[in-house]
């Protein structure tokens, strides 16, 4: 069966495929992440999810020479009025973040992309999340908590930030780092079965 590598620190897309039983190795890949002049925040996100992608196969090359592999690369993005929102590089700007979401909906872009270095695919999964109103007390107290501190938009849906929450329309995985249903099919393409923890029970 052929190996997985995720391109990615995150501990909740390591969560993720962990639950859906796809055994993997993590490795480290960092690309540049400024978005390009006009670029679309979904061409934005699969293309950060196939540069992470790609840019992990080149770093296995060296050492698993010729093996067969697959390497998962993702990203995502909260949209809010066409604009991309990063993370927040300091208090501040996860206020001005907090209080542009407050109150309103906004789109969360996750692309999710595979290559085994012959092929590369990727998908891009478009979620939408609606905020009740947030004070600039809780603002505040939320990032003390930091767990705004690396998330895209200042918030985490599965942790803290869920009371934010009032509605969620799409995938609340792909929200939360990886859209799992259409990763599971894209891992199948790449003949990488997903339970398969159950299968060595």
């Amino acid at each position: 069966m052929t190996p997985l590598y995720l391109a990615s620190g995150s501990p909740r897309r390591r969560e993720l495929l962990t639950q859906i039983g796809v055994p993997f190795t993590t490795i480290s890949a960092s690309i540049d992440e400024t978005p390009l002049a006009d670029e679309p925040a979904r061409a934005y996100v699969e293309r950060l999810a196939r540069g992470k992608a790609l840019a992990g196969l080149a770093m296995l090359a060296a050492t698993e020479a010729h093996a067969p592999l697959a390497v998962l690369g993702a990203d995502t993005a909260v949209i809010l009025d066409g604009q991309i929102l990063g993370k927040p590089q300091d208090r501040a700007e996860a206020m001005t973040m907090l209080a542009s979401l407050s109150g309103r909906e906004h789109d969360v872009l996750t692309a999710v992309a595979i290559t085994d270095g012959t092929r590369c695919e990727s998908v891009c999964v478009a979620s939408r999340v609606t905020f009740r109103s947030i004070s600039p007390a809780e603002a505040h107290a939320y990032w003390d908590s930091g767990e705004p501190h690396d998330k895209a938009g200042s918030y985490a849906i599965q942790g803290l930030g869920a009371v934010f929450v009032q509605s969620l329309s799409g995938s609340y995985s792909a929200v939360v780092g990886l859209p799992l249903c259409e990763t599971a099919a894209l891992l199948e393409r790449f003949g990488i079965p997903c339970w398969q923890r159950l299968q060595t029970r």
